[in-house]
């Protein structure tokens, strides 16, 4: 699959060839669901807690006497059914996360990046470099080239002013080819790869790429 490469000033920088062991799938919807569903259970801080009868701070004086009162009887206050009292099966720490096959994860990853390219939302680009680093003139370029909420993905390190300038956009993410992630790639209009990560993917999805070849 080919694609034309651009660059921030919208000019034509030549051609690359994208992969179709890598861009060239059709997309699992099934596979992107379950592979965003791990990303957010694994992000939850699971902090949420409260406070059993042993642990709220009530006097643990009995309430009255046990008979002849024509009521129910009762002890103290930290029970469930009296305000202030503990929760009865309340949340406790814990994490929510869920397991998924590093195999999947791999394989959703390639079903978002063949969405993104089935769909025509992917841009490749020459560069990411800023030369002042300022926001302004970035902004400009990306008005330029449509580019209203975009995902950037780069090589293995950010240009620093390019990253700088771009992090006071809305609806403009910049990750190393490290942070790629199928929840980002999915929430953003325009995925955007750099010649460097395009080259990136390749090396990481060598193995596949082979298998795929010798299938050919």
């Amino acid at each position: 699959m080919k694609a034309t490469v651009t660059t921030l000033e919208a000019k034509e920088a030549g051609e690359i060839e994208l992969a179709d062991a890598i861009f060239g799938l059709e997309p699992r919807k099934d596979i992107l669901h379950r592979m965003v569903r791990w990303q957010q259970l694994k992000r939850m801080a699971g902090t949420h807690a409260t406070q059993d009868r042993s642990q709220v701070s009530v006097t643990g004086r009995k309430m009255y006497k046990q008979k002849g009162t024509g009521g129910a009887r009762h002890r103290d206050k930290s029970v469930p059914q009296w305000r202030g009292g503990g929760k009865a099966f309340g949340p406790k720490p814990r994490s929510h996360a869920i397991d998924l096959p590093k195999k999947v994860r791999a394989l959703a990853l390639r079903h978002a990046l063949s969405a993104k390219a089935k769909a025509g939302e992917i841009v490749v680009l020459s560069e990411a470099r800023s030369e002042n680093g300022k926001t302004g003139p970035l902004k400009k370029q990306f008005a330029t080239l449509g580019w209203k909420s975009a995902l950037i993905i780069d090589g293995a390190a950010l240009d620093d002013a390019f990253a700088r300038a771009a992090r006071n956009i809305p609806h403009i993410d910049v990750l190393p080819i490290a942070g790629i992630n199928v929840f980002d790639i999915l929430r953003r209009e325009k995925l955007v790869l750099t010649k460097a990560a395009v080259e990136a993917l390749d090396v990481r999805f060598a193995d596949v790429k082979a298998k795929v070849a010798e299938a050919k």
